[in-house]
């Protein structure tokens, strides 16, 4: 019987764990950290023996082959010690990939953007009828999901963590929001590294596949010619005079129109209850996946105006004496920010800091210097934060509490002033992750502005 090790016991790993054991293979799941409660009870449910705290190396090393979280860098020593005996490595993706029978997915990666393209796709598909999952970097376990389910489509959002384990898995539509400088410590620092990661998005695809991709991204661009595609290209763009045989997405005046074939939908962006360029580029992509599946325009259309914002990303919490309080706490790098300040209509007390990634902060300075007349530094190391916008914001404050940031904020911040919490950092020196940032944000403007 094969031995299936599956490693961290997160919602990736304890999906990957039921379905081995649902397959009848020998699993094991091992978890360094602690386990959730509930992730537990599911193990013990589906009778899979697993351990928390430690690594059993020798267990371990006998495996066949390991179903890697994609928390866990290719450097961990674990990992290494596989690598060096020739154990094949996968992620969640690669493992459930191949148990999704006559299922389809459409898969989105990108460095921003994908969680709300992401969830636009699931609600344009579910509103349509079709019996779909939703799964990857949000949703439920994409495994669990094919161990458990019936399901026609997967709609999955792809980390570049989870592109790297994946070898022969193939997106049926896969959608390229952008590339942007991230996670590079994870990449030794080499920007090329991570792009090969993102374009990974692309492998195994085949004439009957659909590639969506913004017309816009310089780095996507540049990267095209080095690929010998297949499938049908489909890109969007607000910017740059985008045409493909297949369709495509152009953006002028507040409109756009996405075309797949012998089918389009017509979109205004002011009728839409998210707004700013980076909604739209996010609705394009949308609508040109769910065009490739072949959603009926007018549907497309319907759930595209329903939309209600994604949680922590450009989120309005509450407008409190004249001024309005935005969650923009999922916007953990540079383009993240961009996108925000490049929507911000009014004058803008700008709340950020945490861990930085080896930011370059130089993109922001220009939307800086014309919307933001107050930032405030949050995060125990503010030193370079206060020196690139010194000079280029009136006032710089340095803080290192949420509590003392917002109440700076609350001070600065004047009647038709917008106080944005869009960190450009991750956000691992005050709290667990960018969701709990959020909701403590979200916690002390309801309690205190």
């Amino acid at each position: 019987m094969k031995k299936i090790v599956v490693l961290g016991g997160g919602i990736s790993g304890y999906g990957s764990a039921i379905l081995a054991q649902k397959r009848g293979f020998d699993v094991f799941l091992s978890d360094r950290g602690t386990i959730a409660a509930r992730y537990k009870q599911k193990l013990d449910e589906w009778h899979v023996p697993y351990e928390e705290g430690t690594h059993s190396e020798e267990r371990i090393l006998a495996a066949d082959e390991v179903v890697k979280s994609p928390g866990i860098p290719d450097t961990a020593p674990i990992v290494r010690q596989l690598r060096e005996r020739g154990v094949p490595v996968i992620s969640e993706m690669e493992f459930a990939g191949r148990y999704m029978g006559k299922a389809r997915c459409i898969c989105i990666t990108g460095s921003n953007g994908k969680t709300t393209t992401t969830s636009l796709i699931y609600k344009i598909m579910r509103d349509a009828g079709l019996r779909v999952a939703l799964g990857g970097n949000i949703g439920e376990s994409f495994a669990y999901s094919v161990a458990t389910g019936e399901y026609d489509w997967y709609v999955l959002e792809l980390s570049s963590f989870q592109l790297d384990g994946m070898y022969k898995f193939r997106s049926h539509i896969g959608v390229l929001m952008n590339i942007t400088p991230d996670h590079l410590d994870r990449y030794d620092h080499c920007f090329q590294n991570y792009v090969d990661s993102k374009m990974r998005i692309t492998q195994n695809m085949t004439s009957r596949d659909f590639f969506v991709y913004s017309g816009d991204d310089e780095v996507i661009w540049q990267q095209l010619p080095k690929y010998d595609f297949r499938m049908k290209q489909l890109p969007f763009a607000a910017r740059n005079a985008v045409a493909s045989g297949a369709g495509d997405a152009f953006l002028c005046d507040g409109l756009f129109t996405a075309t797949v074939g012998r089918q389009s939908v017509e979109i205004d962006m002011q009728k839409m209850r998210i707004g700013g360029l980076h909604n739209a580029y996010n609705a394009m992509a949308a609508a040109l996946a769910t065009l490739a599946a072949g959603v009926d325009p007018e549907l497309i259309r319907r759930s595209l105006y329903d939309f209600a914002p994604v949680e922590h990303r450009l989120e309005p919490v509450a407008e409190r004496n004249g001024v309005l309080w935005i969650n923009d706490s999922k916007a953990t790098n540079v383009d993240s920010v961009w996108y925000a300040l490049e929507s911000m209509k009014r004058p803008v007390v700008w709340i950020a800091g945490g861990t930085d990634k080896g930011n370059d902060y130089e993109p922001l300075k220009a939307f800086a210097r014309e919307k933001v007349h107050t930032l405030v530094c949050m995060g125990l190391d503010n030193a370079k934060l206060m020196r690139e916008f010194s000079g280029v914001v009136p006032e710089v404050i340095s803080t290192d509490s949420l509590d003392a940031a917002m109440t700076a904020a609350k001070a600065a911040a004047r009647s038709g002033d917008v106080v944005l919490l869009s960190p450009a950092c991750a956000s691992f020196d005050l709290f667990k992750n960018y969701e709990n940032r959020g909701e403590l944000f979200k916690a002390w403007v309801n309690e205190k502005a």
